[in-house]
């Protein structure tokens, strides 16, 4: 599950709003999709996870909170992107090992002005990621995040692994060459 700290992070980087449709890439047990339903009214959110347990929680988690505005969808990107609706907004959480494939679906199928977000936690992705949007409009941030814990009567800081939040906006204008 994204922590609480990245969460928000992640979906201020969204810039979510009513009536937009978002894919959540990755979706795990549901925290983002949920929290994105719940910021776009009238819009749809798309939850696509490979894992059964994962799908299965985040629809566990969705009927919990009572958000009723996501899509549910078990199986592997890119290939199961292909019949969704183009997106406003798109959340990478997990690639499955296909990350290259699923940044190229994503980013041409993004509407126009439309965001993506991913969170990475290794420096491979980020590799990937900032090579795949090298010249493009990019803004990357790392999050470093310590709680503070018990430590006998004291508390000392726990920190939690650093995580890359990577962003992209399509600026709404294509170059001939995408054409």
């Amino acid at each position: 599950m994204t922590k609480e700290e990245v969460r928000v992070l992640t979906l201020a980087k969204t810039r979510l709003a009513p009536g937009q449709v978002v894919w959540d890439i990755g979706s795990g047990t549901g925290s983002l999709s949920i929290e994105a339903a719940l910021l776009t009214p009238g819009g749809t959110v798309y939850a696509i996870e490979k894992n059964t347990l994962g799908i299965g929680l985040c629809r566990e988690n969705a009927n919990k909170i009572g958000v009723d505005n996501i899509i549910f969808i078990q199986g592997e990107a890119p290939g199961v992107l292909e019949k969704l609706p183009d997106p406003d907004r798109v959340i990478i959480g997990g690639s499955g090992g296909c990350l290259s494939q699923v940044l190229q679906v994503a980013m041409s199928r993004l509407k126009s002005k439309g965001r993506l977000v991913i969170n990475a936690v290794t420096m491979e992705t980020l590799t990937l990621c900032t090579a795949a949007l090298t010249g493009k409009n990019c803004d990357i941030i790392q999050v470093n995040i310590s709680r503070a814990v018990p430590y006998g009567n004291y508390r000392m800081w726990r920190a939690l692994n650093p995580v890359y939040i990577i962003t992209y906006q399509e600026t709404g204008v294509r170059s001939q060459e995408s054409e």
